[in-house]
């Protein structure tokens, strides 16, 4: 298979491979889970016979340069399916074990069952050969992570709900016969999924390129840094997580004394661990990274191990507390070093080439094998050394787990040398994890690779505008090149809702600006301007002039957002010359956010102009009231005049009113203003009363531009300011503007009150 697959073929590859690791999961938990650990141990074996047929599963993974040497004669396909299908038929000698201990011969019996699973362990360790090629052809794409995490997914599902029937099969003490007909199903099982994997596609093989020796891929390897850095880690997580899996077990029946079937409903909730760490990792892979959730499943891992520490003797007899306690841990355990030996692979893939995925997959599974078999091996001699001392399994235990916590925290002090591959920094991920509002835009985004038609996606667009998230960046940028114009319009919309947009996001929307007038360009424009993005400044300046006014009016707005003073006299020059009422409250509404107060004048000279467009005045008006810095005030008076115009003299009035009972209630009570000073703030209030109602109620404006003109210069641009309005009172182009005429009287009365209280 020289050419990646076809969607359609990848697709029916993934299917068959998905009902492969159903058979192979069933079979597992039936032959090698669990319950080959309670079948040795009801023979009466040790620790150290215990920890031997763990390490099994793990040495077994020294065989697979025996895989690859096959590889080069036969298909990875073949071999994966011949050998997975000797491997169960080798089971055979676990499934007649109960009839030689009933012959009364204990030890065969244990050494068939150590047999069976050696040579169990020994066919998967050469056909595990085909493991990376074919998930790295099978998980390639951007779902990647996604993917792997759903094989795990499915195999703790199985796992879970094989563990539920075996614990009801086996009940409290069951017939050693009982063990024979679970494994025997198992071999059957194993033998179907064999046949199975049979179907999925060839991947490459060594048949199809030069191989690299066994040493000179060791020398590979480990003259990379980062791989270095991460099989040692991988090493200290592995050696952790398998005599915890394992030992867990042990730890369970010779501690707490409990029976077979309740040590398979802790298994069930194992499971459950496992399945809800596969959930959890299928869901945020993809947008966190696999590096900040291998961490995360092995700072988990580590934390659980601590109750085991410091659990005190009394809690084991106590049966109701000695249960919650250890499905607790089960649950914990699987959760944390399962979950990591998952994503650990997915990140394994990440940081090589795929076209050395067969050949650093070798090293991967030897660091694999290698940890897990010297910690099930050394930790099974050290139970079985404490046991000679006469140390009591329960002290045994808290020492084991001490040792392995230590290591867990090595492995975690490690991690500074794994590279990021485009993470999430721990910290960066462990935000998301616990943010409502990230989840929900990562859940929106997975429904949203899966839209079936361009109306589901506009829904889940929108959904993203309101559930503004930087993960949702690239999945916006992509729906932005839709070939639907009313998709990119949404996508490009929920961008706006960003707190920050990266550069890849920058770069898309200054495109978007110069390729796309008069559809999506103006959306672009706006949200440039809102994000601060200086480096758009020269672009908008040209488009400034566009003949798409909507992304004129956006491209001036957006100037006048990021401080572009040296344009601020062009927009003048726009809002004067130009015929379209949009771009004239752009213009007026740019004009606000410079809050220069140069340019009230030339905005008096729109209101003066004739049959100006509906709304354009109230616009100008507003502008005016953002260059006064008074605008949020105003506008509270501007919308209750505009619900009812016959308000015009009583809203004025409420103004002069309150400015008059404020002032004299401040001054009065401050003792260090001289009288007079008192008295001519108190006079000057009563005038701006007499001055105002004249203003509004006899159109006499007179009275009121005097009243500007002797108010105090409180900052520098009074004094400009005071000139250009002590002229507008009294210009009867203007006064027949209601909302100017108030927007000048809340102006002064905010000035007096504003000169009240800085008086000394």
């Amino acid at each position: 298979m020289e050419a990646q697959l076809s969607p359609y073929r990848l697709r029916k590859a993934r299917e068959t491979y998905n009902f492969f690791n159903v058979f192979n999961a069933i079979s597992w938990n039936l032959t090698v889970g669990v319950i080959i650990t309670l079948f040795a141990l009801r023979l009466g074996a040790s620790s150290t016979y215990i920890g031997l047929l763990s390490a099994s599963f793990y040495l077994a993974l020294f065989l697979l340069p025996l895989g690859k040497i096959l590889a080069r004669r036969f298909s990875i396909i073949g071999i994966f399916s011949f050998t997975w299908m000797i491997r169960s038929i080798c089971m055979i000698l676990a499934v007649i074990a109960p009839f030689v201990d009933y012959a009364g011969h204990r030890k065969t019996a244990l050494l068939l069952i150590i047999l069976g699973v050696f040579l169990f362990n020994a066919f998967r360790g050469v056909g595990m050969i085909g493991n990376n090629p074919v998930l790295s052809e099978l998980a390639h794409g951007p779902d990647r992570g996604s993917y792997m995490t759903q094989i795990q997914i499915i195999n703790s599902a199985i796992g879970m709900v094989s563990s539920f029937l075996i614990a009801i099969a086996l009940g409290t003490e069951p017939p050693v016969f009982l063990f024979s007909l679970l494994l025997g199903a198992g071999v059957i099982m194993g033998i179907i999924s064999g046949y199975v994997i049979k179907k999925v596609p060839e991947p490459p093989s060594e048949k199809d390129r030069q191989g690299m020796g066994l040493a000179a891929v060791f020398k590979d390897a480990f003259a990379q840094e980062s791989l270095r850095s991460f099989m040692v880690i991988l090493f200290l997580v592995i050696l952790v997580s398998g005599v915890t899996r394992t030992f867990v077990v042990v730890y369970a029946r010779e501690v707490f004394g409990h029976n077979d079937g309740l040590i398979l409903l802790y298994s069930v909730f194992g499971g459950m661990g496992y399945l809800i760490a596969g959930l959890s990792i299928k869901f945020l892979v993809d947008r966190l990274g696999a590096k900040p959730l291998f961490l995360v499943c092995v700072i988990l891992g580590a934390v659980s191990m601590i109750p085991v520490v410091f659990l005190p003797v009394s809690a084991v007899f106590n049966i109701t507390g000695a249960i919650l306690f250890l499905v607790f841990l089960f649950f914990m355990l699987n959760f944390g070093f399962l979950g990591s030996e998952g994503i650990a692979q997915t990140y394994f893939l990440a940081l090589i080439p795929q076209d050395k995925s067969l050949d650093l997959g070798i090293i991967y599974f030897f660091v694999f094998g290698a940890a897990g078999a010297c910690g099930s091996f050394l930790a099974g001699l050290l139970l079985d050394f404490f046991s000679v001392l006469g140390v009591s399994s329960f002290v045994s235990f808290k020492i084991l787990f001490i040792i392995l916590f230590t290591l867990a925290i090595v492995a975690l002090a490690m991690q500074k040398k794994m590279k990021s591959l485009g993470s999430f920094p721990l910290r960066s991920a462990l935000e998301v994890i616990f943010s409502f509002k990230d989840l929900r835009a990562i859940s929106l985004l997975d429904r949203l690779n899966k839209a079936e038609d361009s109306q589901e996606e506009e829904l889940l667009l929108g959904a993203l505008h309101d559930t503004p998230s930087h993960l949702a960046v690239d999945g916006l940028l992509e729906r932005a090149r839709s070939p639907r114009l009313a998709t990119r319009l949404e996508a490009i919309r929920a961008l706006e809702r960003m707190d920050k947009l990266n550069d890849k996001a920058q770069k898309a929307l200054i495109d978007d600006v110069k390729n796309n007038p008069y559809t999506t360009a103006y959306i672009s424009a706006r949200i440039l301007g809102n994000h601060n993005c200086k480096n758009a400044i020269p672009l908008l300046r040209e488009h400034a002039v566009s003949d798409d006014y909507m992304l004129a009016g956006e491209a001036v707005n957006a100037l006048a957002k990021m401080s572009d003073e040296s344009f601020r006299l062009e927009i003048e020059k726009i809002i004067l010359n130009t015929k379209n009422p949009r771009l004239k409250i752009m213009c007026a509404e740019a004009l606000g956010h410079y809050h220069c107060t140069d340019s009230i004048s030339v905005l008096f000279d729109i209101l003066r102009s004739e049959n100006p467009p509906p709304y354009l005045g109230d616009e100008v008006i507003l502008a005016i009231a953002s260059i006064l810095n008074i605008q949020r005030a105003f506008y509270k008076i501007l919308a209750r005049y505009k619900a009812d115009n016959s308000l015009v003299s009583a809203l004025a009035m409420d103004e002069t009113d309150s400015t008059f009972e404020f002032v004299n209630s401040y001054v009065s009570g401050k003792k260090r203003i001289s009288k007079e000073k008192i008295k001519n703030i108190v006079s000057c209030a009563e005038n701006l009363q007499s001055a105002a109602s004249n203003y509004v109620a006899k159109n006499d404006g007179a009275d009121l531009s005097r009243w500007i003109l002797e108010l105090p210069e409180i900052n520098k641009s009074a004094g400009l300011v005071k000139s250009v309005f002590s002229e507008a009172v009294v210009d009867k182009e203007l006064s027949v503007y209601d909302c100017l005429r108030l927007l000048i009287i809340h102006w002064a009365a905010q000035e007096l009150r504003i000169w009240a209280m800085k008086v000394k």
